[in-house]
């Protein structure tokens, strides 16, 4: 009888491990960071992309016609223009993506 207490005893303690242990869809708060860390850089890389491209169409361009400045400010700025929307997309789709989150989990709680 010994055998079937210490069986019976072993399966009640495994039964509260499994219920203390965290499930494995909750975040760490780890990797939320890291989650808003990778968001921040991809914006930066986004603004810095479109410049870098409306630099490069412009140098091309005034170096094609001789006009020094003018198509290389212009571009400049068209890349600033493109890099800052880029950015409010992404922020628009991250926005949505919390919004979609928030009512599921108000879903599911309510």
């Amino acid at each position: 009888m010994s055998e079937r207490d210490d069986a019976d005893r072993l399966k009640a303690l495994e039964a509260k491990i499994d219920a203390l242990k965290t499930p494995a869809d909750v975040k760490d708060h780890s990797e939320e960071h890291y989650s808003q860390a990778q968001l921040a850089w991809r914006m930066v890389i986004e603004l810095v992309a479109g410049l870098g491209i409306g630099f490069g169409i412009g140098y091309g361009l005034d170096t094609a016609f001789g006009t020094m400045p003018i198509f290389l400010v212009l571009f400049i700025f068209f890349g600033l223009a493109a890099g800052v929307l880029t950015m409010m997309r992404s922020a628009k789709e991250v926005q949505r993506k919390q919004l979609e989150a928030a009512k599921e989990e108000g879903d599911t709680r309510g």
